[in-house]
């Protein structure tokens, strides 16, 4: 297998499935029947840091959730392809409207339906809980499971690939230091 480091590098468009990837791909229903989902705040604030780096990020989703609508437009991810089933199809229209292609694209999933998606792009991810046959056919799978942090592990990965870790930690550490120094 190549190198992470060189499969990484030529990146700009992360694309992640939802459920068990952003989510611990359990559901969860609302007394009303509405389904709810929960979103781990580390994977946030990574997809919010590789995006500062110039990588963007998309989903495509095999449901239709309005929670992942409020989650897509908090995180100012420009692309959601939601209630898609056929995952590869909405790929091809990510790439059309996007004008990425399938060398600049890594996907996340865990699941039959992500395979074909996964299959078409340069960077194939996965999380440890995934099943047999995309564990099979990943380049990478992450320490933490689905919903835990397994995006912001793909985010670091990918931004220390490319060198821009450092400058997207930049922010935080400046402020760090700042407030360490006008405090002590």
């Amino acid at each position: 297998m190549q190198n992470l480091d060189a499969l990484l590098k030529p990146i700009r468009l992360l694309i992640l499935d939802v459920d068990g990837v952003l989510t611990d791909g359990r559901l969860y229903f609302g007394p009303d029947g509405e389904a709810l989902k929960t979103f781990n705040t580390l994977d946030g604030h990574g997809i919010k840091m590789l995006q500062s780096t110039g990588v963007e990020v998309a989903i495509i989703t095999g449901r239709n959730n309005p929670a992942v609508a409020r989650r897509t437009s908090d995180l100012g991810i420009k692309h959601l392809y939601s209630g898609r089933e056929d995952k590869r199809a909405a790929l091809d229209e990510l790439w059309a409207a996007s004008g990425y292609s399938s060398a600049e694209s890594a996907f996340m999933g865990d699941d039959w339906p992500d395979l074909l998606a996964m299959s078409a792009v340069s960077f194939a991810a996965t999380v440890p809980n995934a099943c047999v046959d995309v564990l099979e056919r990943s380049h990478w799978i992450s320490k933490k499971k689905g919903g835990e942090g397994a995006v912001r592990e793909l985010c670091e990965l990918i931004m220390k690939a490319q060198d821009t870790f450092d400058t997207a930690l930049m922010p935080y550490i400046q402020g760090y230091l700042k407030t360490r120094d006008d405090c002590c």
